[in-house]
């Protein structure tokens, strides 16, 4: 048997753009990703924090150092730039790997990580 446990989390940033005019999925600025660990085409769940929506979608990396977060596609219809979001993705694991797992957490300021 597997469960789902948190494995990345990217808590608490801004909505920097939302293009309807897109494929879909959500692209992030490849530094945010690299600190949780979360790749390009990964799967990941939002959280908006300003109007309650909870969607899933998938990454599309970002350029680096820009902070931008944008959601893409008719995801864009649930969020508003400047929207707080969470962005978390979740790994199957055994209970016993999950009892020692420590999920990779970031809490970005303007969207950048402190070095």
């Amino acid at each position: 048997m597997t469960i789902e446990v948190l494995k990345s989390k990217l808590h608490c940033v801004q909505v920097t753009e939302a293009n309807l005019n897109y494929m879909g999925s959500i692209t992030i600025d490849q530094d945010l990703m690299d600190a949780v660990g979360i790749i390009p085409g990964e799967r990941v769940f939002i959280v908006d924090n300003n109007n309650g929506e909870r969607f899933d979608t998938y990454t599309i990396s970002g350029e680096r150092g820009s902070g931008c977060v944008c959601l893409n596609g008719a995801a864009a219809r649930k969020v508003q730039v400047g929207d707080t979001v969470i962005i978390m993705a979740y790994a199957r694991m055994t209970p016993e790997e999950a009892v020692g797992f420590t999920p990779l957490i970031a809490f970005p300021e303007n969207n950048h990580i402190n070095k």
